[in-house]
């Protein structure tokens, strides 16, 4: 079964396409089940660290990220994140036209399509969120507002690029980065709402909606947007599964049986697997066959190192004839 890679731009889109091949060697971030290889592109906006020449990231805002979240430095300390500078309303279109850019040499390097980050606190995510966007222009304040940013990127990329190559990810009801929302199911219903009718009048639908689930583990511990039981998260899930006029991608924290049991019960069409893969670069061919999976080390998620916690997990035939080696001793 063939699988796509999402590959995430650490700092800003990407405005060369060779730039995509250098990234598919250094972060192996894989989801399974689509027939075609996706890329991902973001604006990390003030989560991102390394601006030329020491500049203020952008963001909705000019509030600096809180001490709560942590930088994973090169030299593997831990730092702060940097005071942002909201962007002017007359900036924005041009970095609309970033992302419209970016699919573009994401097509011409060869990726048959791309998946628009607006999850996890990053750009998208802080025009989004209530609990972060403090704007008082035409795109703060209210949800159709706060969806502008969203929609002019949407219709652009599209534009650029296809409807039948665009993807969209969101998380409104993560908290992460200090991106959180006050009414999640409404923001998601909000942001859904506005993408069917974007498809209604293009005459087509986006290649999926990726949502990721309210509750995930990231940094060794569970956060969401708004605290619940599970049954009021499934249920989540399901009222945005059944506004949607499309496919619907689900992530976050799937095992095998969690995954069949979602598409399955209609939860889901797709799911997508992040962490699993890092671990297990044959993960396609152990779900199918119900194989043992390699443990993750989280501490190598984000190294620098080529190597370790990039491609030195073994394949299910290594591990198996390392067994069988070892038997014979």
């Amino acid at each position: 079964m063939p699988h796509s890679a999402i590959i995430c731009c650490s700092n800003k889109l990407f405005s060369n396409p060779s730039s995509c091949y250098k990234k598919i060697h250094m972060e192996r971030s894989f989801f399974v089940i689509i027939p075609s290889t996706n890329i991902c592109i973001l604006n990390p906006g003030n989560a991102s660290v390394y601006q030329p020449g020491g500049a203020a990231p952008i963001s909705s805002t000019n509030k600096a990220i809180s001490n709560r979240w942590r930088i994973l430095m090169p030299d593997g300390t831990y730092g702060t994140y940097p005071a942002p500078r909201a962007l002017g309303s007359s900036e924005i279109q041009e970095v609309v036209e970033h992302y419209s850019q970016a699919a573009l040499n994401a097509i011409r390097a060869g990726f048959d399509g791309i998946e628009i980050h607006g999850a996890h606190g990053y750009l998208i995510d802080q025009f989004l969120k209530d609990g972060i966007n403090d704007r008082t222009d035409d795109y703060g304040g209210s949800i159709e507002n706060r969806c502008r940013f969203l929609m002019q990127v949407i219709r652009a990329v599209v534009s650029a690029v296809g409807v039948e190559r665009v993807a969209f990810r969101m998380s409104p009801a993560i908290d992460h980065l200090d991106a959180a929302d006050s009414d999640p199911l409404n923001l998601g219903l909000s942001v859904i709402e506005r993408i069917n009718k974007i498809q209604q009048q293009v005459g087509a639908k986006l290649t999926y909606l990726h949502v990721t689930q309210p509750r995930y583990t990231a940094y060794g511990q569970t956060e969401s947007g708004r605290p619940g039981t599970e049954d009021e998260e499934a249920q989540m899930i399901k009222t945005w599964r059944r506004a949607y006029e499309g496919t619907f991608m689900c992530s976050g924290g799937f095992t095998r049986e969690l995954g069949i049991q979602a598409v399955a019960e209609g939860d889901a069409d797709l799911v997508s697997y992040g962490r699993l893969f890092i671990s297990n670069p044959d993960l396609v061919l152990r779900l199918k066959l119900d194989a043992p999976l390699n443990k993750y080390i989280r501490k190598t998620f984000y190294s620098h190192d080529p190597v370790i916690g990039y491609t030195d997990y073994p394949f299910l035939c290594e591990a198996n004839a390392g067994k069988a080696q070892h038997s014979r001793l």
